[in-house]
């Protein structure tokens, strides 16, 4: 039999080599990296991984960079290889599979955030959008002008939201309106000179503008659709593939991040102020806490209001990259015309959507996991679309020519004769949860421990 002190050398000696094989089996191919993002509050989880040492504890040497040139920069510089991980709008990577944004297999790693956006407004006219488009048709007649709104990028979700939120008014985005890019901080200075009348962006440049009385919010995204995606971690496939280690270590620092980010609303005002650095977002930060510590304010001169889901990082499976949500954007691009072929969405959103690695990541770090990577969305008190409609994965094509006001340049048959797999996806609805904290819940009820 073995004495107590043979037994603890035994220990020691077994833990040291377990400790050894854990590092040489988890050895990242690429230790520096570079990571570039955009200046909006929803790059927090990239900061706070750089911020906190989430990066460091799994081996990396991360440059964390600020890109200048607007999501079009960022995703060049990605396909180009100068960034190894990027920031990116959730529809970007799926995109630029498609080649009408670029042309790479890039995919989508994981889900930064849920919701982030909002619309914002000039002081003309902004007690009721479709009554001021009404009355300057009537006046204009066959003159009319449309109104100038700005969103962040073409394939962007901002595109995509502010779309929904005015064909569900009545309003023809592509006739009442024009829609034009413009990078995310120059918004503000936009709309007060005049260039635009409104705009969709991330925040905190929806509430630097009601801040200053120069315009008001007049819907979040939140409102649009409750914990809708909004920006992932995206990269290249061929990256991914040749660094596997790497990528793993990136995810799993991130997703931690993440979890640090919900777990008190102390988290999220210190975020706000690291957020603040000239480095960073480069905003007050009483106004980027408006939005990162459960309130929002829309309109100059009021109260700001609880919205404690304006921001979601890590609850509600925030984190985890469904395949239904790329699905619903591609539905987006068939039905405002920026798809002219039929493609196999299913067969893109699986090469792009990576739920398979965000899985293996997310065990390392215990992440929960929802049921399936196939969900409806608009079916619940925390998963709702402002007209009450439903999108169903196994239903795709159905939902694009549903809409009243829809501009598809593919015919639905000719798009269903390409998705025969319509009805054979396996959908399950996760619950409503909040295991990592009060931050970015809608009551403290569902808080776990």
């Amino acid at each position: 039999m073995k004495s107590a002190s043979g037994l603890k050398g035994l220990t020691l000696a077994g833990l040291t080599l377990g400790l050894a094989a854990t590092t040489l089996m988890a050895a990242v191919e690429k230790k520096k990296l570079t990571i570039g993002f955009i200046a909006l509050t929803d790059c927090a989880p990239i900061v706070i991984a750089e911020e906190k040492g989430f990066f460091d504890k799994y081996g990396l040497d991360v440059h964390v960079v600020k890109e200048g040139g607007g999501w079009p920069g960022i995703q060049q510089k990605v396909i180009n290889g100068e960034y190894d991980f990027s920031h990116a709008l959730a529809g970007m990577p799926i995109a630029a599979t498609l080649g009408i944004n670029g042309d790479a297999n890039l995919v989508a790693l994981l889900s930064l955030d849920f919701n982030g956006n909002g619309i914002t407004f000039g002081n003309k006219g902004s007690e009721s959008l479709k009554k001021y488009i009404d009355a300057k048709h009537a006046k204009e007649g066959g003159k009319y002008k449309p109104l100038d709104f700005g969103m962040v990028h073409p394939v962007s979700t901002h595109n995509y939201e502010l779309r929904y939120w005015m064909a569900t008014s009545g309003i023809d985005p592509d006739a009442d309106a024009t829609i034009k890019p413009f990078p995310p901080p120059t918004m503000p200075s936009n709309l007060i000179a005049g260039n635009i009348e409104g705009y969709c962006v991330g925040e905190p440049w929806n509430e630097r503008v009601v801040l200053k009385k120069k315009g008001s919010t007049l819907v979040t995204n939140y409102d649009i659709w409750n914990n809708n995606p909004e920006k992932v971690l995206q990269a290249r496939a061929d990256f991914v593939e040749k660094n596997p280690e790497t990528t793993k270590a990136v995810m799993k620092a991130i997703i931690e991040a993440q979890m640090w980010l919900d777990e008190s609303w102390e988290h999220r005002k210190e975020a706000a102020k690291i957020l603040s650095k000239p480095n960073y977002v480069k905003a007050p930060v009483d106004v980027l806490e408006k939005s990162m510590t459960g309130t929002f304010q829309y309109l100059k001169g009021q109260d700001s209001e609880p919205n404690p889901m304006f921001n979601v990082f890590a609850n509600y499976y925030a984190a985890y990259p469904f395949y239904s949500h790329g699905m619903w954007f591609i539905t987006q691009m068939y039905r405002w015309g920026q798809l002219e072929q039929p493609v196999d969405m299913k067969a893109v959103i699986e090469k792009t959507y990576r739920p398979d690695l965000f899985e293996i990541a997310a065990k390392e770090v215990g992440y929960a996991l929802p049921p399936s990577p196939w969900k409806k969305d608009g079916v619940d008190k925390y998963n709702m679309f402002m007209d009450g409609k439903v999108f169903d994965p196994n239903k795709a094509v159905e939902y694009i020519y549903s809409f009243k006001v829809t501009h598809p340049k593919v015919g639905e048959a000719e798009l269903k004769a390409v998705n025969g797999w319509e009805g054979s996806l396996k959908t399950a609805q996760p619950d409503y949860v909040c295991p990592y904290g009060p931050a970015g819940c809608a009551d403290p009820k569902y808080v776990t421990e």
